[in-house]
């Protein structure tokens, strides 16, 4: 498959947040796919220990204002963009004053909070990832961008594969599209509430689809498994993954790229996207 547009929906980016595998992953891959000829979008959510000043994020008013309902509640959604540097590459934002710590342009780099909201208070961390999931199909809708390849990076991302899937199969914005997910050794300790199979099926997805989840607790096994049933294929990035986790995959029979390792990452991917 020839890439000449890839989206990339990631938990972490740098250089917003610290210096992670994920966040350098989060920012090496989506530009060495640019420097292969290929138009990039990213989107990442928008934690309050981002500082919007020195990151120079701004509002994209024709992005902004949509409601996203979830257990019967209106969260509007707030987007915010950012170049990325070096190659300038449009990260997209999502906010919403309920998910996400709000941070005015006047308040002091030592009062931002130093961990991401998924760590400050995972209680709710269930209904943040169908936000966070939502809100970036409804913004790739409305933006009328239709990429090859759709990159899924962290488990707060784990929903977009159903989602796409489930509720718009024939959309044209992911219709034609091959949804890859990552492996990351990021297991969120605490399982998600025992809600978010009920809240899924009130979005519409089928409750047969969730059946396993409903009425229960969802760890991260359970979520990535979920994952797997509806994306078109697995990239493994980090050295140390569940062995029931890879179990699962091998099991799928999905196109499947093993941890590439440290070096030549970019290149690795980009021939596996080439071979779906």
């Amino acid at each position: 498959m020839e890439v000449k547009k890839a989206l990339f929906i990631s938990q972490e980016i740098a250089p917003y947040l610290d210096e992670t595998p994920m966040s350098l992953w989060g920012h090496d891959l989506p530009q060495g796919i640019k420097e292969r000829g290929a138009e990039v979008r990213a989107f990442m959510p928008k934690y309050g220990c981002i500082n919007e000043r020195r990151n120079q994020l701004h509002e994209v008013y024709r992005l902004s204002g949509m409601n996203i309902i979830i257990d019967d509640t209106d969260h509007p959604l707030i987007m915010k963009t950012a170049p990325l540097p070096p190659s300038r590459i449009s990260v997209f934002f999502i906010f919403n004053d309920d998910y996400f710590i709000s941070v005015g342009r006047d308040q002091k780099v030592k009062e931002l909070p130093k961990e991401p909201e998924t760590l400050m208070t995972p209680e709710v961390n269930h209904e943040r990832s169908i936000f966070y999931v939502r809100s970036v199909i409804e913004a790739l809708r409305k933006q009328r961008w239709s990429p090859d390849v759709i990159q899924c990076s962290g488990w707060i991302t784990a929903l977009a594969p159903l989602y796409m899937r489930e509720l718009f199969p024939d959309d044209p914005s992911f219709r034609e599209a091959k949804i890859v997910y990552s492996l990351w050794d990021d297991d969120f300790g605490a399982p998600l509430n025992e809600r978010l199979g009920e809240l899924l099926v009130q979005d519409g997805i089928n409750e047969a689809t969730v059946h396993d989840i409903m009425g229960q607790p969802v760890d991260h096994t359970a979520l990535t498994r979920l994952a797997l049933k509806h994306c078109d294929a697995v990239m493994q990035c980090s050295p140390n993954i569940k062995p029931e986790i890879l179990q699962m995959v091998q099991e799928s029979g999905l196109p499947f790229m093993p941890y590439p390792g440290e070096e030549n990452n970019v290149e690795a991917v980009a021939q596996f996207y080439e071979s779906l």
